[in-house]
């Protein structure tokens, strides 16, 4: 397959809140792709008990936000990109030099849809009632049909517009769910986790030996808040579910 920039444009935004000492390493991984992006755009929420941090010697475009819009912020950020493709990574995520490349490959394949690194196919009727594909589930040489995606997200910019067609399930979580939700309910489309193939990490949205140690700090909400973080994540799976969800592993 031949990429040209021009049709290709890819915008990437990125979450600053209490991890910003892995930015510029994020950064550089995005820069370093062998299909690099149009732009790079950083939502900022101040953390309200920890300094202010200054993002502006990153040469990115910075949106600081003296609210903490949680999950939900940066996906309203990315309605401003112009690209034809936007990229998301979470603030503990450092992609292969091939994942933009793995995901164009993908939706050249016949599957434009919400791609993502993390994929989780939900077995039960709540969110603990799963198992995941990707860098830190299933690996394989195949693309992968799943319910949501997270960690690295890939689409087409006009997927943006689903997740906000319905007022959301809740404001503090589950952005996820309900991106693919959304999107399959009002526009027939899918979510899949592009191919990760055992040791192939070039073509991961997140590379494992980062991931497994950045993610496991006490910054990130799964870890700080757990309880909460945990009953919500099962309520809003449920609901969803009881809305129509179409879940892949029932089809």
């Amino acid at each position: 397959m031949v990429y040209i920039q021009n049709k290709y444009m890819i915008t990437v935004i990125l979450n600053c809140y209490k991890r910003p000492k892995y930015l510029q390493e994020q950064i550089d991984a995005i820069k370093s792709q062998s299909i690099p992006p149009e732009d790079i755009m950083i939502w900022y929420n101040k953390p309200e008990d920890e300094p202010q941090y200054d993002l502006t010697n990153l040469g990115c475009k910075i949106a600081t936000c003296n609210h903490n819009f949680k999950f939900h912020g940066r996906f309203a950020y990315g309605l401003l990109s112009k690209t034809k493709y936007i990229a998301y990574f979470d603030d503990d995520t450092i992609p292969g030099k091939d994942w933009f490349k793995n995901c164009l490959d993908t939706i050249d394949k016949g599957y434009n849809g919400i791609l993502g690194t993390t994929g989780v196919a939900l077995t039960g009727n709540n969110y603990d009632s799963h198992y995941k594909v990707g860098w830190n589930g299933r690996q394989t040489n195949e693309v992968q049909e799943v319910d949501l995606v997270g960690h690295a997200w890939f689409f087409e910019r006009k997927f943006l517009h689903y997740l906000w067609i319905e007022e959301p399930i809740s404001w503090e979580n589950g952005e996820d769910m309900q991106l693919s939700f959304f999107s399959q309910k009002h526009g027939n489309i899918k979510t899949y986790v592009p191919p990760h193939p055992p040791n192939q990490f070039h073509l991961y949205g997140s590379l494992p030996n980062k991931g497994m140690k950045y993610g496991l700090d006490n910054k990130g909400n799964s870890i700080s808040k757990f309880d909460h973080h945990k009953n919500l994540r099962n309520e809003i799976a449920s609901e969803l579910i009881n809305k129509g969800w179409k879940l892949a592993n029932k089809k």
